[in-house]
C-alpha cells in the first residue's frame, strides 16, 4: 500500500521566538568561500584559487539546547529518578520501540489557550474520533500553538496537558507523546497566573512531572498536525543520542495510507 510522508518537525532557524531569549539557538553560517580557506588550511601550499570556482565546503556551527527545535524529551528531564528510586531514563537510554507505533491525533484547538487537560477531556475527545487507546499508541495534541510558530505569542499559545491527564495516558500503556505547542504543559504564563492566584506549587510543570511516576517520552514544536487524520497513521520520531542528556533533537514524521 501506498504512503504518503507528512514531515511533523519544524525548521531550526534564527531570528524567531521560538523559545524563551536564553534558550534561542544561534546558528553560524559559513558560506564555500569561507569554506575554501578552512579546506585550504588543511592542504599545505593549496591555495583557494586551485579550488574548483574558488569555492570549499559550506558549514554551519549551531549553538543550542538539546530542547531547541522539534525534540524528544527523556524522564531524566523531569526528574533524577523515578518515584520507586530508579535513575529516570536519559534520551539516549530511550528504547527506540517506543519511537515508532500508531498514532492518534486529538484536536484541542477549540480549548482557550491556557486551558488544562484531564482525563474528561481525553475521554471525550477519544469518544468523538471512536478510537479505544491502546499500550504503544503515540498521541499528539493538536492545539492553537501549531499555526504560531516564529511568531511572537507563540509561548503563550495552545493549552496543555495537566498531572492527571498525562497519567490517564501512561497508565494505559503510551509511552510517547507530543504537541505542537512549545510545551507539553499548558504556556507558563497562564500557570504563572494561578500560582500567583492560589500559591499552589503542584500547579507547576504538573504535566512533566508526572513522568516521576510513569516514564513516558513527549515531542514538542511538533508541526503540520492539522494535516493528519485523527488515526489510522504511524508515527517515527528517532532522538539523537546526546549522551546522559535530558532530550534530543528529532525529524518525526507520520505515514499515512493513500
Amino acid at each position: 500500500m501506498k504512503q504518503r510522508i507528512i514531515d511533523l518537525s519544524v525548521t531550526l532557524q534564527n531570528g524567531i521566538p521560538s523559545d524563551p531569549p536564553p534558550f534561542l539557538p544561534a546558528i553560524d553560517y559559513h558560506n564555500h568561500a569561507a569554506g575554501a580557506l578552512q579546506l585550504a588550511a588543511m592542504f599545505p601550499g593549496l591555495s583557494p584559487d586551485d579550488l574548483p570556482e574558488k569555492e570549499g565546503w559550506a558549514v554551519e556551527f549551531v549553538n543550542m539546547s538539546t530542547h531547541a527545535g522539534t525534540h524528544m524529551d527523556a524522564p531524566w528531564h523531569y526528574h533524577s529518578h523515578m518515584k520507586d528510586g530508579a535513575r529516570s531514563l536519559t534520551i539516549d537510554e530511550i528504547p527506540l520501540s517506543w519511537c515508532i507505533g500508531p498514532g492518534v491525533k486529538l484536536d484541542f484547538r477549540h480549548y482557550p489557550d491556557g486551558y488544562v487537560i484531564g482525563p474528561a477531556d481525553l475521554d471525550k475527545e477519544f469518544a468523538r474520533i471512536g478510537h479505544t487507546l491502546s499500550a504503544g499508541d503515540i498521541v499528539l495534541i493538536n492545539t492553537t500553538a501549531g499555526d504560531r510558530y516564529g511568531h511572537e505569542d507563540y509561548l503563550e499559545r495552545g493549552c496543555g496537558v495537566g498531572r492527571s491527564g498525562t497519567l490517564y495516558l501512561t497508565q494505559k500503556g503510551v509511552r510517547l507523546v507530543g504537541t505542537d505547542a512549545w510545551s507539553w504543559d499548558a504556556p507558563f504564563a497562564y500557570t504563572r497566573a494561578r500560582y500567583q492566584q492560589t500559591g499552589d506549587s503542584s500547579l507547576i510543570w504538573e504535566g512533566h512531572y508526572a513522568g516521576n511516576e510513569t516514564p513516558y517520552c513527549q515531542i514538542e514544536k511538533l508541526s503540520a498536525l492539522n494535516s493528519l487524520p485523527d488515526n489510522g497513521f504511524t508515527v517515527i520520531s528517532l532522538p539523537i543520542k546526546v549522551h546522559r542528556a535530558s532530550a534530543g533533537w528529532c525529524r518525526t514524521i507520520a505515514l499515512v495510507d493513500e
